[in-house]
Order: structure tokens, then sequence, then C-alpha cells
């Protein structure tokens, strides 16, 4: 059963989830754009142990806590380390007052029906006990939907409501995360494809347990919304998706109800070179620019 402390805090939706879990295939780009090149680290331990220092400087800084920010998505290795000498999801929720997540996918299969699936992923069970064993709240699982094809949308969403179930049945809570690609000539219509199919599976959720969704900004403000008010729908976050900052939290604003959770768009203004001074203030200015979006929409709710 979910920490009903921290299931509280995110209902409650007075903030946004920061995602820290790039994994190895985004890992060199996102050091890259932090202002660490490639030259800079040597195979694939040494690339971590930067990212890792990325991470750990994000969440030591001032600017990053529970005020404005309700959770984390964390990498594995990131799990599996430390803050501090702390683990990282116990430095988080103790130190933080931030609920910690965890990416449990293993990346995307091949485009197939305008869509990529998620890789199979055998040793599931296994990971999941050690994310209850580390205190971890909830998982994250991403596929992509890169163009309206019924049946290849159709295959996405049964992927992730049977590994939803998998991790429910583990007492934790699954985002599920059906992107849309925003590079999508049709991406209304695959935005339409997917909510049907989503309520569908929403319907046949466990008694008594909710799931998260994370879904992309979409073209039709508040067209979630009936997911947002689904009785097994605990909360609904957005992707950015490769829009910018700007982009990201103006349709952001015009969705009520629906908070942050963006990768790209929290950090593309961090670099390593910056004092702590400066990156904390930096790291402030987009957090505060975040959370006024994702308010936003919850005040235009109210005001409906």
């Amino acid at each position: 059963m979910p920490n009903q402390e921290q299931l509280k805090k995110i209902a409650s939706g007075k903030g946004f989830i920061a995602a820290l879990d790039q994994s190895g295939g985004s890992t060199p780009k996102a050091l890259k754009q932090y202002g660490i090149e490639e030259s800079e680290y040597n195979g694939e331990a040494e690339m971590f142990a930067k990212v890792h220092e990325m991470r750990e400087r994000i969440i030591t800084a001032q600017a990053f806590n529970g005020d404005k920010i309700i959770g984390a998505i964390l990498f594995e290795k990131t799990m599996d380390d430390s803050i501090k000498g702390i683990p990282t999801a116990k430095f988080l929720w103790e130190n933080k007052n931030v609920v910690p997540f965890l990416k449990i996918d293993k990346g995307l299969e091949d485009e197939k029906d305008g869509v990529q699936l998620m890789k199979a992923m055998p040793t599931l069970g296994d990971l999941l006990k050690r994310a209850v064993a580390a205190g971890i709240f909830g998982t994250k699982e991403r596929s992509v939907i890169n163009s309206a094809n019924e049946s290849g949308i159709a295959a996405v969403v049964a992927q992730q409501f049977e590994v939803a179930k998998t991790v429910l049945d583990h007492g934790l809570v699954p985002i599920i995360e059906p992107e849309v690609n925003i590079k999508a000539a049709d991406k209304a219509e695959c935005e339409k494809i997917l909510k049907a199919e989503i309520l569908k599976h929403l319907d046949k959720v466990p008694a008594g347990k909710q799931v998260m969704l994370k879904l992309t900004l979409p073209e039709k403000a508040d067209f979630y919304a009936d997911l947002i008010a689904h009785k097994n729908v605990l909360l609904v976050v957005a992707l950015s998706g490769g829009y910018s900052l700007d982009e990201s939290c103006k349709r952001l604003a015009q969705n009520g109800k629906m908070v942050a959770s963006f990768s790209r768009a929290l950090t593309n203004d961090l670099r390593a070179q910056q004092s702590d001074a400066e990156f904390n203030t930096t790291l402030q200015g987009v957090i505060d620019k975040i959370y006024a979006a994702s308010i936003a929409g919850e005040a235009k709710t109210k005001a409906a």
C-alpha cells in the first residue's frame, strides 16, 4: 500500500513533478546541454557518475524542495545511489519533502503501426521489489505515439495498463506515459484516439486502486478533463515533449488541474559552469515558472 502521507501530497496537486530520469540513451545529450562534453568522460561508468553529479546538484540546491515540487522521477541508477550518503529516495522524502518515483521502462521498440511500444521487462518483478524496499512511491513507464493509427495506439494503451497492473500489485502507483510526439502531423487525432482507449482501460482498474497519467500537452485546452475527473485517476501530469519552457508553461496554464512533469524544460538553462549561487537562482526561476503554470490550471478550474 502506498505511503498515505505521500499519497496525500500527490493527490493535492499543489506543485509539479520533476523528471530527473534521463537513461543511457539520452544521458550524453542531457550532459551536453548541461555543458559537459563527451570528451570529459570515458565510458558508461564515468558518464553515469557525471549525470549523478548533475542530479545531486539539482536535488541538493536550496530551490529544490517540497514547497513547489511534489515529486521527482528517478532513473534506476539514481535510486541505487545516494545523496550526501543517504539513499536517494530517502533523501528526497525526508530531507526535501519530495515524493520519489522510479522510471521502470527499458526503452522503446522500433516503430510499428505508428507507435513505439516499451521493450520487454523480464526483471520487472525484481525491480519493483527493490523499489518498494528503497522507499519509492510510484513508477513511470513511457511509450510513444507518432501517428493516429488506431490499432497501434490501442496496443500502446493495452501494454501500459498491463504493466500498471503489475505495479499496482506491488503496492506502488504507476504513472502511465503514452507520449504523443509533438511533431506528429495528426497530433490532435492521436489525442482523440488515445483518450478513448485510456477511458476503456480506466474502468477496469481494480477497486480501491488509482493510476496516474503523464500526457503530452494537448492541442485543445482541457481536452483531458474527463480523465482528470475519473475516480481511478490520482493525478494527470503533463510532459513537455520538446516544447520550450515558455510554450510548455503557456499550454499547461490552459489545462485545469493538469500539473507539470517536465524534464528538458526543467534543466535546459542549468550549466555545470555556473557558480552555486547562479545555479540556484536559475533553478529557482525555472521552478517558479513551472509552478505558476501548474497552479494557473487549477485556478482556471476553480473559476470555471
